[in-house]
């Protein structure tokens, strides 16, 4: 068989060592437009959790995470001063110029033609048996057959941009930063001894009020916005004791999601991001793309001579996973797309445990990192007097010995409908009356958990959380965090 791999990313390197290893006989060529040094950005990190398959299916990346990498067990959580750091997450990262470096020389060894600086259209590749679309998010092929992948698109509202800094952080960090235009974030992990990734976040209205509009982001790859370089430097300078940001093609955008209702069309297959995104806060788009390689080799092995077969067989393997991850993205993306105010809401400890919780219960996380769901029980226990459910609230007349209220919600509380659409939450936040309480149900998971702490935390109202499918790890989760004042079910648990 001979296999084109249009693009040569992690993916399609990968791709082509596990194909030509499964069987020699396969042609497979990579085709790359780039030159061999022209990467852009600065790591990738992967989590110890998800990294079995694809050591199973070929060490380089062990090896090179081993030889050039960083690991790390802890996240740390810095904001208004404060330190906060939660274990159980073994992560590695490595910089990203480096990988794609000994993917080539692996992808080369293995008997691959990898071509770079070619530029190819699906017309100079008539004579292939197999062409696999890696060319990224952008991908011109996924665009030629439009119709056929109908692919989809959401934009998130806070701005990102991909910088780099010589400042060494110890492993994953979160720093939160008010400054004099809004609320900054950075997502900061070691990439080398000499150099770690950091990657920065605001809204839309913190971005244009500091001035960082004004780099024309339509101008060619390579060239990057220097002016937002020395605005974060500045305002991150105490975060990063005097070190330098540094740039390679970075500048502002948006994070875009991207899906594809169909992956496959003919001897056409795309794979990594041409098929889909999820936010970086969740997982590496890298590993995503070697899981989708290990899928596809897998499936051309074991359908030899059927390449329809084959197709269909690595679609229905590799799509399940993919949803799992673009599933939990969804939550942690809209916490991005919040954070100032939670920044400006919570205490320290509260915003950490909102944080870590935003994709994951409480229980989940104990299992994880004991002492850092310890520390934030014992600090509402501090507050409160008892633990979060059964923690006595106040409502006007009404007092509650608890915050579990079984039954459902009582009559005084205002029931407001949650949206489905994420985009509608701030439209039923604005037009909720003057009331004691409020109720909040219907919508989706998401959506109820956004009204809900968009009213408490900007209005000041208690709120309720309806919905029967709650069991205690979750009522706690959702008190705990600050996310609902009390949460309402048809019945409650025997614990409680």
């Amino acid at each position: 068989m001979r296999i084109a791999c249009v693009g040569g990313g992690p993916g399609g390197l990968f791709l082509a060592t596990l194909i030509k290893h499964a069987r020699t006989e396969h042609e497979v060529v990579v085709f790359e437009r780039n030159q061999a040094d022209d990467t852009f950005g600065f790591g990738v990190v992967f989590s110890d959790r998800t990294l079995d398959g694809i050591h199973e299916a070929d060490p380089v990346l062990r090896h090179a995470l081993a030889e050039h990498g960083r690991h790390w067990e802890e996240i740390e959580v810095r904001v208004k001063g404060e330190r906060i750091r939660c274990g159980g997450n073994g992560m590695a990262a490595i910089s990203r110029q480096t990988l794609l470096a000994l993917l080539r020389d692996r992808a080369r060894d293995a008997g691959a033609d990898v071509r770079f600086g070619t530029e190819v259209e699906l017309a100079d590749l008539d004579g292939f048996d197999l062409v696999v679309a890696c060319d990224g998010a952008n991908s011109r092929i996924r665009q030629r057959f439009e119709e056929v992948f109908e692919p989809s698109v959401e934009t998130a509202t806070a701005k990102f941009i991909w910088l780099g800094t010589d400042y060494q952080f110890d492993g994953l960090t979160f720093v939160h930063e008010r400054g004099p235009h809004g609320v900054f974030a950075v997502h900061g992990y070691p990439i080398s001894d000499k150099v770690s990734t950091f990657i920065v976040e605001t809204d839309e209205a913190s971005w244009r009020a500091a001035g960082l509009d004004e780099f024309d982001t339509g101008r060619p790859p390579g060239a990057s916005d220097l002016k937002s370089r020395d605005y974060l430097q500045e305002l991150f300078g105490e975060q990063l004791d005097g070190h330098r940001l540094l740039v390679n093609n970075s500048r502002w955008g948006n994070f875009r999601t991207r899906r594809a209702r169909r992956w496959r069309h003919g001897r056409v297959v795309l794979l990594g991001d041409a098929a889909h995104t999820a936010h970086f806060s969740v997982g590496s788009g890298t590993k995503m793309a070697m899981e989708d390689a290990i899928a596809l080799s897998d499936a051309i092995e074991a359908h030899p001579g059927d390449l329809n077969a084959a197709l269909a067989a690595y679609e229905a393997t590799a799509r399940p996973a993919v949803d799992r991850i673009q599933d939990a993205a969804r939550p942690s993306l809209s916490w991005w797309e919040h954070f100032a105010t939670y920044h400006d809401a919570f205490e320290p400890w509260q915003f950490a445990f909102h944080f870590m919780s935003r994709s994951i219960t409480a229980g989940r996380l104990r299992r994880r990192a004991p002492e850092f769901v310890a520390a934030a029980l014992e600090e509402w226990q501090v507050r409160h007097g008892a633990p979060p459910l059964r923690s006595p609230l106040r409502v006007g007349e009404h007092m509650l010995p608890g915050r579990v209220l079984a039954g459902g919600p009582p009559e005084w509380a205002t029931p407001v409908a949650a949206p489905m659409d994420e985009r509608d939450v701030a439209a039923v936040v604005a037009a909720i009356p003057p009331s004691h309480a409020v109720a909040v149900h219907g919508g989706t998971p998401l959506t109820r958990t956004l009204v809900s702490e968009q009213v408490r935390l900007r209005s000041g109202l208690p709120t309720i959380l309806v919905d029967d499918g709650l069991d205690e790890d979750a009522a706690t989760t959702a008190i705990l965090s600050g996310r609902a004042d009390l949460v309402a079910v048809s019945s409650a648990w025997s614990a409680i």
